[in-house]
């Protein structure tokens, strides 16, 4: 693989990475919803504000999601909201994995 592949597939790597975790899809898909403040996401959560405003923040640096301040208040909105595609596809990989799942338990 040369420099310039393996630099795509990093990248696509940290992005991956910035969703690999429950509360954080959990963020995008509330956002796919409509921009939520930070106190918004936090209440929906139930953590902390520093909590998730960590979990904003992973979510920022792979640029899937913008923020706008607004006085005192921190308002997010989904940059990509094509990752809900992916979320499509991770519920088409489910249902597949359940229904091959009970085809084997049913075979008994």
């Amino acid at each position: 693989m040369d420099k310039k592949t393996k630099a795509r597939y990093e990248a696509r790597a940290r992005v991956i990475k910035a969703m690999a975790h429950p509360t954080r899809l959990f963020i995008v898909d509330q956002l796919s919803r409509g921009e939520k403040c930070c106190c918004e996401l936090t209440q929906m959560v139930g953590s902390d504000t520093s909590t998730v405003s960590k979990h904003l923040l992973v979510l920022k640096s792979a640029r899937i999601v913008s923020d706008d301040e607004r006085g005192l208040q921190v308002y997010y909105s989904l940059k990509m909201p094509c990752v809900m595609n992916f979320f499509s596809c991770v519920e088409t990989v489910l249902r597949s994995s359940a229904a091959l799942q009970t085809e084997i338990l049913e075979r008994k």
